[in-house]
């Protein structure tokens, strides 16, 4: 089978996006013939690390039976490579348009999410140009984090103890996107869920994976790429908890029109039965390094690197062209 890895990009992830890019091509196996196409940090298109010109990168994605775009953040896990691929009309790994350029911003996941009856983080969602107002502060509380709505790996994300902090943290995080959320803190344990959808049609959820951070810190770029976290798969909780936040992560997955994969991150403020996790962020691409937390959850229920990799390509092959899927409704 012809398979070309995109990677790279023109995101401020780009070097995770290599990184998962590395993963996956040294566990695809035999059955593959590879063709490596890198988007470096200009624009500029590479096939198999000669530079060439976009169109030409068109017809060498034209012609491979399959794409995987292993890339995060805007100009790639947002919906606009996913839409290049669709008009090529090749098939390629995971989320369409709509899920992907939804799952991207946060703000619109929530809205989604909200309306199929799932609990979200509340918050305050800024334009460019635009400031929280002193309402807007007495009902977030403090501390608060302030972070950019389109942007991925935790980059520009700030926790705000004080309101003077404010102004530095709205600029750092605008520093990746004009659109900001501010979020109030919220106290519980930090669990994700993997969503993966299987050739046949079968969404299942993989083992809960707890995190901890060292110190007084949070899961920022430094704890997820840096050694600064601990996950514990499967977390440590009640029967009844791992079979909410399963169906949860489902439902979301469902609710967003998702396909082949996502990542659901929830806060667990109790554990008690009958408690509702809250969903914090969703990942439509999450990251395929040797640290990442899909490949690992997905090991520890027993499917190894390489056959997840087989689950997702086979998936995308069956599915033909990459169709996108509608929140609630059928492939196109």
């Amino acid at each position: 089978m012809r398979i070309a890895v995109l990677f790279g990009g023109r995101s401020g992830e780009h070097e995770v996006s290599r990184k998962s890019a590395a993963s996956i091509l040294a566990h695809l196996g035999p059955a593959y013939q590879v063709t490596e196409v890198l988007i470096g940090r200009d624009g500029q298109w590479h096939v198999d690390d000669t530079p060439v010109r976009f169109a030409d990168a068109l017809d060498v994605l034209a012609g491979q039976d399959v794409v995987f775009p292993a890339l995060h953040g805007p100009f790639g896990e947002d919906g606009t490579v996913q839409a290049v691929l669709e008009w090529l009309g090749v098939p390629y790994v995971g989320n369409g348009v709509l899920a992907s350029a939804a799952g991207m911003d946060k703000a619109v996941t929530k809205t989604l999410l909200a309306a199929d009856g799932l609990r979200v983080a509340g918050g305050v969602t800024l334009r460019a140009g635009e400031h929280p107002t002193p309402v807007d502060q007495e009902r977030l509380g403090l501390p608060v984090f302030v972070k950019p709505a389109r942007a991925g790996s935790s980059l520009g994300v700030s926790r705000v103890d004080a309101w003077w902090q404010l102004p530095e943290a709205l600029s750092v995080a605008r520093m990746f996107d004009g659109k900001v959320l501010i979020e109030p803190a919220i106290r519980g344990r930090e669990v994700d869920v993997a969503v993966l959808e299987y050739p046949d049609g079968r969404v299942e959820a993989g083992p809960p994976l707890e995190i901890t951070v060292s110190g007084e810190g949070f899961f920022d770029y430094d704890a997820k790429y840096a050694g600064g976290a601990r996950f514990q798969i499967p977390a440590d909780l009640p029967a009844r908890t791992t079979e909410v936040l399963r169906d949860r992560a489902i439902r979301a997955f469902h609710a967003l029109g998702c396909r082949g994969l996502i990542r659901v991150d929830f806060f667990l403020p109790d554990t008690a039965p009958g408690s509702e996790p809250v969903v914090n962020e969703v990942n439509t691409f999450p990251g395929f390094t040797s640290a990442s937390q899909y490949p690992r959850i997905w090991q520890r229920a027993g499917i190894e690197f390489p056959e997840l990799l087989d689950i997702l390509i086979a998936g995308a092959v069956r599915t033909g062209a990459g169709r996108s899927t509608v929140p609630g409704g059928s492939r196109c």
